[in-house]
């Protein structure tokens, strides 16, 4: 499969990924490289394109590279698929929104930096009401609950440290909920238990 047109070569990937960590020089980007990682892994294993995981769990979260003293005038979701449109990736550009949602209402976002517009709240919302999720959306969704800027960590004290820091609302549950279906749905694909993969690093999450 030639994916020149779909995302970007590892050695541009690479490039771009060091210029927007210059620009903002935060662990939001050791935790993409988590993802990278973990995505990585992920697909070798379930049948899925590893260079096109890793692409896509590098840039999910690129958008934090416009921030300063983690405030922006937008949030990361919207500002990263504008960067990646704008460069002409769609396939990176989508999982800089769909990463977030595994559950698809606005509403469940579990960010404290919702700094959209409401243009751009409407603007994601309509993008989520129109998505149908493919496996990268998902393999990206489950990897970014598993990884943190230290490494991979179980997803249940993951979710936890987010509801820490971002609070719980009505719709959390149905996100915890989702994130465990999509890992259903990867341990099926992988013929095992996805946690296996990473065990001695989950362990070392639980049991210190």
């Amino acid at each position: 499969m030639n994916l020149s047109n779909i995302i970007p070569s590892r050695e541009e990937a690479e490039s771009i990924f060091l210029w927007a960590y210059e620009k903002n020089p935060e662990p939001w980007a050791a935790h993409c490289r988590v993802v990278a990682r973990a995505a990585e892994t992920i697909a070798l294993k379930s049948g899925l394109n590893p260079e096109k995981a890793y692409t896509l769990g590098l840039f999910h979260d690129i958008g934090y590279c416009f921030y300063q003293n983690r405030k922006a005038s937008t949030c990361h979701i919207y500002s990263g698929d504008q960067l990646m449109m704008k460069k002409g990736y769609k396939d990176v550009a989508r999982i800089c929104l769909t990463h977030s949602f595994p559950y698809k209402d606005i509403k469940a976002y579990g960010g404290a930096d919702m700094f959209c517009s409401e243009d751009e709240k409407l603007f994601v919302s309509s993008f989520l009401s129109e998505a149908t999720y493919d496996d990268y959306d998902k393999l990206i969704q489950l990897c970014d609950c598993y990884g943190t800027a230290e490494g991979i960590i179980s997803m249940e004290k993951r979710m936890m440290g987010v509801v820490m820091r971002a609070g719980f609302n009505e719709l959390t549950v149905k996100k915890w909920e989702r994130y465990f279906e999509i890992k259903d749905y990867f341990d099926e694909k992988c013929g095992m238990n996805v946690n296996n993969l990473f065990y001695d690093e989950i362990k070392t999450s639980v049991f210190g």
